[in-house]
């Protein structure tokens, strides 16, 4: 049973950083493409970020430079390391991994800027 578990939101000042963690079970991350996606109210959910099995890296171009994705094979988890945050970062973060069997998403992470 694959279950994905995101933690490090919270409430920070714009200009600030974060960083989120996505821990994995019953999934292997350093075989699989993993994302990082966001969802702000009233928006569509969008791409952040995905780390491949080679370990490149691609990203959103409203985040580039700025975040960071990077993984932990020994601890099968994956990071998001946030840094300069601004108000539009605000949104509920999702951690996702597609395989044959679907798409799996963690229950998500609040990151809340304050201007």
């Amino acid at each position: 049973q694959v279950q994905l578990v995101e933690s490090g939101g919270g409430l920070v000042q714009a200009g600030g950083s974060l960083r989120l963690s996505c821990a994995a079970s019953g999934i292997i991350f350093s075989i699989n493409t993993v994302g990082w996606y966001r969802q702000a109210p009233g928006k569509q959910r969008e791409l952040v970020a995905r780390i491949f099995r080679s370990g490149n890296t691609n990203y959103a171009d409203s985040v580039k430079g700025r975040f960071t994705i990077s993984r932990d094979n020994a601890k099968n988890t994956v990071y998001l390391q946030m840094n300069s945050l601004n108000s539009e970062d605000t949104a509920t973060y999702y951690c996702n991994v597609n395989l044959l069997t679907g798409a799996y998403w963690g229950q998500g992470t609040q990151v809340t800027v304050s201007s």
